[in-house]
């Protein structure tokens, strides 16, 4: 994530900043400009091309900083959400404005990276959206189907998230973490099935073909291979093909973004990457350095490692893979990230 100051008094801002602690101006984030910006005492903003922006109408509810096209209207980050909680759910609605804020981060980082955001509003076959259901009534499956990924708002609760984490034996698990998962099997499903690009995906992930619940059950009766660490990132990854790569895309979101922050504070240099075109070199000559100092960091904070995954040369090659991937989203190549990771 990049750093943000306040255009009025230069005062550092968080991208959850909707007032300047400093000097107090109220503020929005510009999607199309991708920054925090002042707005006026009846929430405008005008934009360089005279455009007038608004304060989006869930500030109140969800958190929401993000600029609306229309008074009184929702932002492009809020049309995507489908269903929320509903009015009486007090519960529910709780824990939705945890769920808003990593979706507005995943958004933030697609649109960073260059990879097309398209809403069922514009293409209901193909298109995405948010299902954000409350569990306090009814069960709820984190997933994706035909471009709507479905989040369960009880992972915004600190301690049932940790519980369901001990309970799989997951190293990591966060809201974030969530949204970077399943945007993987939409975006694989938008960038690599039916392309030329599948057989290389089935090479590298296996063939989804294979039947997913088959799969699920012989995970949970067998566990994962007794090889795993040599050939994948995680013991979920080896569940399916699908999980594979939706677990391979979220880490190159995890690493991506987390080394633009590195940069942007003065902790990481993406001009140490080699000018190459592959993106296993920036994760070994930038990533895997910068992750140790981190996880030293954590240790020496009494805290669990930062980062407590492992890259063997198998999982590099499906990062360059998920890399590549760039090109097409964005039709601009991958230079080792070395300019903006």
């Amino acid at each position: 994530m990049k750093s943000f100051r306040c255009r009025v008094c230069r005062n550092a801002l968080t991208f959850e900043n909707s007032v300047c602690v400093s000097c107090h101006t109220p503020l929005g984030f510009s999607r199309d400009e991708a920054e925090i910006v002042p707005v006026d005492e009846n929430g405008r903003y005008v934009d360089a091309e005279e455009r007038t922006w608004h304060v989006c109408r869930n500030l109140n509810l969800s958190g929401c900083t993000w600029l609306a096209p229309v008074e009184g209207g929702q932002c492009s980050a809020c049309d995507l959400t489908r269903v929320r909680p509903n009015d009486a759910d007090a519960k529910g609605l709780s824990q939705y404005p945890v769920a808003e804020r990593a979706k507005r981060w995943l958004l933030v980082d697609l649109d960073r990276l260059g990879f097309p955001v398209v809403g069922k509003a514009e293409d209901p076959e193909r298109g995405l959206c948010f299902d954000l259901l409350s569990s306090v009534a009814e069960d709820v499956t984190i997933g994706h189907a035909d471009g709507v990924i479905t989040i369960d708002l009880a992972e915004s609760d600190d301690a049932y998230r940790v519980r369901v984490q001990e309970q799989l034996g997951e190293p990591y698990r966060t809201m974030l973490g969530h949204f970077r998962h399943e945007s993987g099997h939409y975006f694989e499903w938008i960038l690599v099935e039916g392309t030329d690009r599948l057989a290389e995906a089935r090479a590298l992930f296996g063939d989804e073909t294979a039947d997913y619940q088959a799969e699920i059950d012989r995970h949970y009766s067998e566990g994962p291979p007794a090889d795993w660490p040599e050939r994948f990132i995680s013991t979920y990854a080896t569940m399916h093909p699908y999980e594979d790569f939706a677990e391979t895309w979220a880490h190159y979101l995890h690493i991506t973004d987390t080394v633009e922050t590195a940069t942007v504070y003065g902790l990481s240099r993406v001009d140490d990457a080699p000018a190459s075109a592959r993106f296993r070199e920036f994760v070994t000559e930038v990533w895997m350095p910068l992750a140790n100092a981190l996880n030293m960091v954590n240790r020496s904070m009494g805290k669990d490692d930062l980062y407590p995954f492992l890259l063997p040369d198998p999982v590099l090659d499906k990062l360059d893979f998920v890399a590549s991937l760039r090109e097409s989203g964005s039709g601009e190549p991958l230079r080792g990230d070395g300019e903006t990771p």
